[in-house]
């Protein structure tokens, strides 16, 4: 037997055909030969039918795949011609015309249809086995409808790796084809390329099991799938295969809404009309081999040791900040008096105060002799900077009435850091400390949910095969485990890095100004900036958090999380400005429970711009209100140092206002009280203003981003503001923090740039997000995106020690000589 030849092809099919025509029975029973390539026509009725068999050789190894292409000219949709087609394993069928179903209910109909056969399996004999495949043709029409019956074998069924295959495919005419891994590759990408955007397509990953699901209502069945426009992408791993080959399958929808366009306008209103028009797309078809191990195991390498290097930085930093403090305490240098020279009686504001401008004001003499009676209040035991022993601040005051009116101190002319930092030492650090415990607890409550939802979200992507659910560079998306773009979550690993170091930065600094309290005399308390780390905590906290939701959010970036990477961002911008406020204003700045406050409104703003901010008015409306009202609110507030009380429910407050605005704007049109605060006020309007109206105007998608950016160009113009008064008051700038203002220009020049490269866009349909997707350009592992992650980590670390470092100058100086803006 082993050595008996195999039957020919037409000797196999004769001996059916004999078979079937002794067994008798109608005219469909009887099998007519079939030859490939051969176009056979016929016409059928209710009464008749016919079948046809066609035989092939199979080569051992071998995957051959048959397509049948059919066509009817009758339009009658009440009699459709069924084909069904019979292989050993399966059974194919489908009616012409083919019925499409769109939006609304909306019918296509088309009378050509073609289908690839499942292809029969490679036997592991050795010599070539016989295949057969029924074809039968019938109707239930009273009368004949014409048909034509094309099959052919395909040639070009298997794809090649690096190698491309260009075709045509309609939503009656599928294509799928085969591709075996190669022994030394255990992942390959499909890249999918067409030069017209429409039709829509679907390109879908399936293993080789009978059926395959090529048609518009059953392509989501199995396997993985994404929509298409001009490009796709899929990641595909040997390990999900265990066979070690799939299918690669093409279908083209019968409409355009899933990818962005709109359905025809010469069909609106028609239905169940035979869709004669050509929906034909050229495709090309790509597969290529994805990274190998080796270069996931060097991308963490690069992207823990480049963050390493930082801590490497501050250490040396560090040290020979250490080795020079040794030195100068060797040589007696470290007293306070050594310092105080920096600024003199002859200060270029003071000397300019213009006589008759001092409305509310008092002179120096007489604020000196405050500071003489309030400073047995703060000459608190040496250490006593424990929190165990204070009591919370409540809304008293710490400072005494008695010895002075703080409306009058507030509302002077020129104010300096004395005026603002008469309250306990102990209890004003105790009230920065709370920034530092909220933040922890609004984190964990925050990130515990959403790591919760975003695993949901993976999961449903894995289990679904759905992939147009998350918007991913495709091109540059690298699985690991069940994450689908491990690269984009590996590189925010620089925010918690970065914002971990520093804490330890801050934890430093907070050490050393312990011990100096503990060493120097009580006097040295009048010297530099007020010591509060609470915020620097928080800061710290907030960047750590900012990677993890940044990573949170890229497990499966979409329309529906985006808030995610930009919740903590918002306060990272606000607790820097509120330092900013802090360093010169200690007494009078925001409560932690006020600004967080101020903060959840900020984010539950930034849900209702996402839910409603697509396309009603009356929300972009109220938000500009409140933004306006909102800026013009927290103006006056700094204008007049906090003492001005808005939330007071009497007449008063309008009488005031009056006068306010009579005394500022009329009598003194040509120079206001507080020129300096006024000029930042007014170009902090003026930003604010301007961004209200754009959102009014071009009501931005993105309501998120267009949040986040008014809270960074209000960060940058205060900090630009607050660096001229400085230069202006005569006090410089340290190494550190000008080395830190210029890398924080530069990283954050850079990051910008690799943020504005567009690599996807939830604001589209996933298709057309899928435009915009680009290889990778780092190591051959990140692309653009994780390059901002990168960069952006790095800039806001710069950015946090600018604010930390930028008053060092000042620790030398007593605070009476140190103005406050």
């Amino acid at each position: 037997m082993a050595g008996r030849a195999a039957p020919a092809p037409g000797a196999l099919l004769c001996a059916l055909l004999c078979a079937a025509a002794a067994a008798g029975g109608g005219p469909g029973d009887n099998p007519a030969p079939g030859a490939f390539g051969h176009v056979y026509r016929g016409a059928v009725n209710i009464s008749s039918e016919r079948v046809y068999a066609f035989a092939y050789r199979s080569e051992p190894g071998q995957v051959d795949a048959v397509r049948v292409y059919v066509n009817s000219s009758s339009e009658n949709l009440q009699y459709p011609v069924l084909f069904v087609v019979r292989q050993q394993k399966g059974v194919l069928s489908w009616q012409v015309p083919l019925i499409f179903r769109g939006l609304y209910q909306r019918t296509y109909n088309y009378q050509e249809v073609s289908r690839t056969l499942c292809p029969s399996e490679p036997t592991p004999e050795t010599r070539p086995s016989e295949q057969i495949i029924f074809v039968d043709v019938a109707s239930m029409a009273p009368f004949n409808i014409a048909y034509e019956l094309l099959v052919t074998r395909l040639e070009n069924f298997q794809l090649e790796t690096n190698k491309a295959f260009n075709f045509t495919a309609s939503p009656s005419q599928p294509q799928y084809f085969l591709y075996k891994f190669p022994q030394d590759v255990d992942s390959v990408i499909i890249n999918v390329m067409s030069d017209a955007a429409y039709p829509c397509s679907v390109v879908s990953v399936q293993d080789i099991v009978c059926p395959v699901y090529d048609l518009d209502h059953n392509v989501e069945f199995n396997g993985v799938y994404q929509s298409m426009t001009k490009q796709a992408a899929i990641t595909v791993q040997r390990k999900d295969f265990p066979g070690e080959q799939f299918f690669v399958v093409f279908v083209i929808k019968p409409e355009d809404y899933a990818c962005g366009g709109s359905v025809p306008s010469s069909i609106h209103g028609n239905v169940n009309r035979t869709w004669n028009l050509q929906r034909t797309k050229n495709l090309q078809v790509t597969i290529v081999p994805s990274i190998k191990k080796s270069v996931y195991v060097q991308a963490m390498f690069f992207s823990f040791l480049s963050f390493l290097s930082f801590y490497m930085g501050s250490v040396v930093v560090a040290f020979v900040h250490y080795i020079r403090v040794q030195r100068k305490a060797s040589a007696g240098r470290l007293s306070p008096e050594h310092g105080s020279g920096m600024m003199t009686s002859s200060h270029p504001i003071s000397a300019s105060t213009p006589e008759g401008s001092s409305y509310g004001a008092i002179d120096e003499s007489s604020s000196s002799g405050v500071r003489q009676l309030s400073s047995p209040e703060r000459r608190a035991p040496a250490g006593s900077d424990t929190d165990s022993s204070v009591e919370e601040e409540s809304d008293f005051d710490t400072m005494p009435e008695i010895e002075s009116d703080k409306n009058i101190i507030r509302t002077k002319v020129f104010l300096y850091l004395s005026d603002l930092s008469r309250k306990d030492r102990r209890i004003v650090s105790k009230k920065y400390k709370i920034y530092f415990w909220n933040i922890i607890t609004i984190a964990v409550f925050y990130a515990l949910p959403v790591i919760q939802l975003v695993i949901t979200y993976q999961t449903v992507v894995n289990v679904t095969g759905n992939q147009d659910i998350c918007y991913y560079n495709f091109l540059c998306a690298h699985p690991l485990g069940v994450l689908s773009a491990f690269n984009n979550i590996l590189s925010n690993v620089g925010h918690m890095m970065l914002g971990f170091l520093f804490l330890l930065i801050v934890l430093r600094r907070d050490i050393l100004h312990r011990r100096a309290m503990e060493m120097k005399d009580i006097y040295t308390l009048d010297y530099g900036i007020p010591k509060h780390f609470g915020l620097f905590y928080a800061m710290g906290i907030a960047l750590m958090m900012e990677g993890v939701l940044s990573a949170c959010y890229h497990v499966c970036p979409n329309y529906s999380n985006f808030q995610f990477d930009t919740s903590f961002m918002y306060m990272i911008a606000g607790l820097c400005m509120l330092k900013l406020y802090q360093t010169r204003h200690p007494d009078i700045n925001a409560s932690a429970y006020s600004a967080y406050a101020s903060f959840a409104v900020v984010i539950s703003l930034a849900v209702l711009g996402v839910v409603f901010g697509k396309n009603d008015m009356w929300f972009w409306v109220i938000f500009s209100l409140i933004h306006i009202l909102g800026s013009l609110a927290l103006s006056t507030q700094i204008y007049y140092m906090g003492r001005f009380k808005i939330g007071e429910c009497n007449m008063g407050i309008f009488r005031r206002a009056v006068m306010v605005l009579y005394t500022d704007c009329i009598q003194q049109c040509s120079r206001p009280m507080y020129m300096d605060r006024m000029v930042l006020l007014i170009v902090g309007n003026l930003v604010n203003w301007s961004f209200a109206i754009f959102g009014l105007v071009y009501r931005p998608r993105d309501f998120a981003s267009y949040i986040l950016g008014i809270f960074i160009c209000n960060l940058l113009l205060y900090l630009a503001f607050y660096i001229i008064m400085k230069l202006r008051s005569s006090e410089r700038l340290l190494p550190i923090p000008m080395f830190c203002i210029v890398a924080t220009a530069v990283v954050w020049a850079a990051a910008l740039y690799f943020f504005f490269q567009t690599l996807s866009s939830w604001e589209e349909t996933p298709a057309e997000s899928r435009e915009k997707n680009r290889p990778c350009i780092l190591l051959g592992f990140f692309d653009d995106h994780d390059v901002w992650h990168f960069l952006s980590a790095a800039a806001l670390f710069f950015s946090f020690l600018v604010l930390l470092t930028l008053d060092d100058d000042l620790d030398t100086v007593r605070r009476d000589k140190i103005p406050v803006f």
